[in-house]
């Protein structure tokens, strides 16, 4: 629910100075019992009804947090997923923090509903300026739709390029775009109608072979960065007009995964030496690339043939600011219109502005820090479920997010297929936490956690208070490692062993399903970073039931 309504009830905690500063503040804040669990159920001390062996009020209780849930002899696939849910609570792979919110400031002039999934599509403004400005933490460092996986990418981007399916924001339920029907025919095939009527910015039709083309793209590990992230594909083939899409497994989500990864490309245009799909673009949506200039701006003009209802602006530009600050002061003296991750504590600066306002969702982005079991000490589940205990989640909402989060137990968020209903968050228990660590053998550890800057909502502060509240453990210290978004997401998707052993990160869900909050993790993968059989095994086994 949007917190828009309440905000001038709301009594806001102002953070001044540094960020360290703010740290030291939630840290010192971080020592007590806390408030509630983010979501009004509870002190944040409750071990909650069957997660937890103990109250989180037992000094010096170094018991672990067991999963007492078990499988049907046929379980459907939501249930495997649910159960996946809470092992991974038990086996605390991450430290769980909170689903985060969407916050935009906007220009008065523009009348724009945010949603869920976090996409920015200018088209969908309904506005009467000629030019907008949308000002983002980071732009892109590719024009290439499958060589990156972010949110900003996808912002800038999907002004020009299309998925093969749209999807609505609350369910992630498939709808019509390039694609206008689609069946599964076979347990491991089905089948795609297009529109007749798309065009691409060059001119030349859309055809079958270009959609076919463009799904083998997205599923080629040597170009893309989301290869398999569509599902597992042996071949996709243009027939009679149609584009009949073979599969290796059931990929029971399949049509959910067109809406989010693969974009629709021409074959003829990527594959001629004159064009850079990297620096150029080629799509068939409602604007058309203007200028790029790498690193400074991204600007589009309307594309006067698109085959949908174009947008109200006519001329697009993106850019990226990394600072907070400098993000507001561009959307308050007319600079930016629309402008990303805007400060809870801003938004009565906001409010106060004649030319500006607000827009806030709960997203579909879950904010953890992720333990890579390669590593010393997170091979170790007493400690990994310390540092769930040693944090203070509560009070970093409330206190620095201004209670714009919800607390989570679990990869997968409340409403999504597979969200097991039954876990209870973590409590913050220091003294358990201190338990846990002596138990895991590793007292007197030194971790470094690494955070990105100005990609998520307050990340950097987030961060430095729970690295903040790890140190104040009497066993434990933690200090921070601040991150450029673009250089550490690379490390993440090498090597298990090359990553970092302990990193903030945030996981958006566009399926909004547990296999894609889940899969990447826990299984095969560039992203695997926690190694369970039984999770993996499990996972790969609800990918071969049909929905």
């Amino acid at each position: 629910m949007s917190r828009k309504e309440s905000l001038d009830r709301r009594t806001f905690l102002q953070y001044g100075g540094t960020a360290a500063a703010t740290a030291a503040s939630v840290g010192l804040a971080g020592c007590g019992n806390g408030g509630g669990n983010g979501n009004g159920e509870g002190n944040g001390t409750d071990g909650g009804n069957g997660t937890d062996g103990g109250n989180g009020g037992d000094e010096a209780e170094a018991e672990l947090r067991t999963y007492d849930g078990e499988l049907a002899d046929d379980p459907s696939r939501v249930e495997i997923l649910e159960h996946v849910n809470g092992l991974a609570h038990e086996q605390a792979p991450w430290v769980y923090l909170h689903q985060q919110f969407s916050i935009y400031g906007l220009n008065s002039d523009i009348e724009w509903e945010a949603r869920a999934d976090e996409d920015i599509i200018v088209s969908e403004f309904d506005t009467d300026l000629d030019a907008v400005t949308v000002s983002q933490g980071q732009l892109t460092d590719t024009l290439d739709p499958v060589g990156n996986n972010a949110t900003p990418h996808y912002n800038i981007i999907d002004q020009a390029y299309e998925p093969f399916l749209y999807r609505e924001d609350e369910t992630g339920k498939p709808i019509e775009l390039v694609v206008t029907d689609w069946e599964r025919t076979e347990e491991q095939t089905v089948r795609l109608i297009l529109r007749d009527d798309v065009q691409f910015h060059n001119g030349d039709d859309l055809t079958a072979e270009d959609v076919a083309f463009s799904i083998n793209r997205t599923n080629d590990p040597d170009v893309s960065q989301v290869a398999g992230n569509i599902g597992d594909i042996e071949e996709a083939t243009a027939e009679d007009g149609d584009v009949v899409v073979s599969l290796n497994s059931v990929t029971p989500t399949i049509f959910r995964n067109m809406t989010a990864f693969g974009r629709v490309v021409q074959k003829s245009w990527v594959e001629s030496d004159s064009n850079d799909i990297a620096t150029e673009l080629n799509g068939t949506g409602p604007y058309e690339l203007d200028e790029y200039v790498e690193g400074t701006r991204v600007s589009f003009t309307t594309f006067e043939d698109y085959w949908g209802e174009g947008g109200d602006p006519d001329e697009v530009t993106f850019n990226g600011i990394p600072e907070d600050g400098t993000r507001l002061n561009a959307l308050l003296a007319g600079d930016s219109d629309l402008i990303t991750n805007v400060q809870p504590t801003d938004i009565s600066t906001v409010q106060e502005s004649d030319d500006a306002t607000f827009a806030d969702v709960p997203s579909i982005r879950n904010i953890f820090l992720v333990h890579n079991d390669a590593f010393e000490p997170f091979d170790s589940q007493e400690f990994r479920q310390a540092m769930n205990f040693a944090v203070d989640v509560p009070t970093i909402i409330g206190s620095i997010l201004n209670d714009f989060g919800d607390q989570t137990s679990q990869p997968t968020l409340p409403g999504h297929n597979g969200h097991n209903g039954d876990l209870d968050p973590y409590p913050h228990d220091p003294d358990r936490a201190e338990a846990l660590v002596e138990e895991s053998g590793y007292a007197g550890a030194e971790i470094e956690l690494h955070t990105p800057v100005g990609r998520y909502l307050r990340d950097v502060d987030i961060a430095d208070a729970a690295a903040s509240q790890i140190d104040d453990l009497e066993n434990v210290s933690c200090e921070v490692s601040r991150r450029d978004f673009n250089t550490l997401v690379p490390e993440l998707a090498d090597d298990q062993d090359e990553s970092p052993a302990f990193f903030l990160i945030g996981w958006g869900n566009p399926t909004l399903d547990g296999d894609y909050a889940m899969s990447p993790w826990f299984t095969e993968g560039d992203f695997r970073h926690f190694n369970d059989e039984e999770m993996a095994e499990l996972l790969q086994e609800a990918r071969t039931i049909s929905e």
